[in-house]
């Protein structure tokens, strides 16, 4: 994993680049999104030769990444008239107008210059169909087959960069904590898709509530045993794991700021406050406190605005502070019980659990347009919701299947799609790039 790390990042745009090169974008974030209808094409190792190897592979791979897409829309190659075998991988040998006769707004080619066995380089192209303007194109090289994963998790990324101005949603992982029985419950990873589960927690007691580091070394969780409280820390490069314990303290809901360092509520007496810790995981000062419980802080990616969960005002609500002013504005204005508040990181938006008579319900608070949307409809109950860093992608856990799942869903919300999670009952998801993009 560590070699194709090293090789795909030294991926290079292919040279062959039109001057009037596509520039074609998508509003995935606006009301109206529009859909993308995108076709692939038989991916080659020579004129009019298909890849059946390890090109067929990849190809199923790539289908699989973008149906989690809402806004794409694959088109059936038997839609395609004369078929999606072409004599080339670019122009002049790309027939456009089969493409666009389908309904085809992108066609995607693929070519393995030195057939797609053993290891081989493979090259990915995305054309506009309309003007025939390359999206983008990128050469992986030294690819094997235990390599395709990623490389289809990259190229998506890229397509999705080129398309909508971020790739993040193929370029994070989640954390998640999966219970196993009473007070037993430790961290996983996962990639949206349901790729490279793996367990990284091996500790007795329960963990809660991970967050990723914004350099993708560190994740912080709560965790409990019959004895204690502690923060969690979890060291990608070392793989290591710490417990920093804070005499007397109760530990809720940790989250790092842009500048790497933690935020949490610690509480040794009857209300909860909002420390930082510096990067030592020590106490360095207050962020909110007084005569209410203030617990799970988030903040935006520049690190100026923090929403938390507070009960200043009776029930438990939601509200923002303005860390240079000090202003704290109130964010939830409806339901009597809101939390589990997430801030997106262009600080747009907040996403929070509210208690409703069916049950837990996810909501987007649009700090610009002052406007509430309710995103999630059960069944069951929907609750801890994540921002991707692209803010546009949600993560939440919800009952809806019976046992406890992680589930994606977008800022506009829409049909919900269950993230694979290898069974038993799984919460907290949180959102995190390891590679550090």
């Amino acid at each position: 994993m560590k070699r194709l790390a090293i090789l795909l990042a030294l991926a290079v745009t292919l040279s062959l680049v039109s001057a009037a090169q596509a520039a074609m974008r998508v509003d995935i974030y606006g009301p109206g999104q529009n859909i993308v209808n995108l076709a692939l094409a038989a991916p080659l190792t020579g004129p009019q030769k298909q890849a059946n190897g390890m090109g067929a592979k990849l190809q199923k791979l790539v289908e699989e990444n973008l149906s989690f897409l809402p806004f794409m829309r694959l088109t059936p190659a038997s839609s395609v008239l004369g078929g999606t075998l072409l004599p080339g991988y670019e122009p002049p040998n790309l027939d456009f107008k089969r493409f666009q006769l389908a309904g085809s707004d992108i066609v995607v080619t693929t070519y393995w210059p030195n057939g797609d066995s053993g290891t081989s380089s493979v090259q990915i192209r995305a054309f506009e169909t309309n003007t025939g303007g390359r999206l983008f194109g990128k050469e992986y090289p030294q690819v094997r087959a235990s390599d395709l994963p990623e490389v289809a998790d990259r190229f998506c990324a890229d397509l999705l960069e080129v398309l909508t101005g971020s790739g993040a949603f193929f370029r994070s992982t989640l954390a998640f904590v999966k219970k196993s029985g009473r007070l037993s419950a430790n961290v996983w990873l996962v990639k949206p898709t349901g790729r490279d589960l793996r367990q990284i927690t091996n500790i007795k007691g329960e963990a809660m509530s991970p967050a990723w580091s914004p350099d993708g070394r560190f994740i912080v969780f709560t965790h409990i045993d019959e004895k204690s409280h502690s923060l969690g820390v979890w060291d990608r490069k070392k793989g290591s794991v710490q417990r920093v314990r804070f005499p007397g303290n109760v530990v809720i809901g940790p989250s790092f700021t842009p500048d790497n360092k933690v935020a949490v509520a610690l509480s040794n007496g009857r209300y909860p406050v909002i420390f930082l810790l510096n990067h030592g995981f020590q106490k360095e000062r207050i962020l909110e406190g007084g005569n209410s419980i203030n617990v799970s802080p988030t903040f935006d990616r520049t690190g100026t605005k923090m929403v938390f969960t507070s009960s200043r005002l009776g029930g438990p609500q939601i509200f923002m502070k303005d860390l240079s002013s000090g202003s704290i504005t109130r964010v939830s204005k409806n339901g009597g019980y809101n939390t589990e508040a997430n801030l997106s990181p262009d600080g747009t938006l907040v996403t929070y659990s509210r208690m409703t008579e069916y049950g837990h319900r996810i909501f987007v608070q649009d700090m610009v347009t002052g406007l509430e949307r309710q995103i999630t409809f059960g069944p069951g109950s929907d609750e801890q919701p994540s921002f991707c860093g692209d803010s546009y992608f949600i993560a939440f856990a919800s009952s809806r299947g019976g046992s406890r799942g992680i589930y994606l869903t977008t800022r506009h919300g829409g049909d919900a799609k269950k993230v694979p999670t290898g069974g038993g009952a799984a919460s907290f998801p949180r959102w995190g790039m390891p590679d550090g993009k």
